[in-house]
């Protein structure tokens, strides 16, 4: 279990985040913890998910469950990033 939540951390960082300094920066932990967490599959702490679930909501159901409800917001990475990969950039519409 531990190893699927390091992996879905790093998919959010990934999608989220400039990389691993920032995604520290932004949960408030060290960033060698989160390579630890990525790279090791260590068990990722409670505060450290609690800190995610807060700054990135609609991640939660995913994240905790592996289930999404996309009627109720909540995504995962992989639909995000599909979601901006589709999503026009500087269309105009006057």
């Amino acid at each position: 279990m531990s190893n699927d939540l390091a992996k879905k951390i790093r998919e959010i960082r990934e999608v989220e985040t400039s990389g691993r300094a920032e995604f520290s920066q932004v949960v408030g932990i060290a960033k060698k913890t989160l390579e630890g967490i990525e790279q090791t599959g260590r068990v990722p702490k409670g505060d450290l998910l609690q800190a995610i679930c807060s700054q990135w909501p609609q991640y939660t159901l995913w994240l905790m469950t592996d289930q999404v409800n996309e009627a109720a917001g909540q995504v995962s990475p992989e639909i995000e990033k599909a979601r901006r990969a589709f999503k026009p950039t500087g269309t105009d519409t006057e």
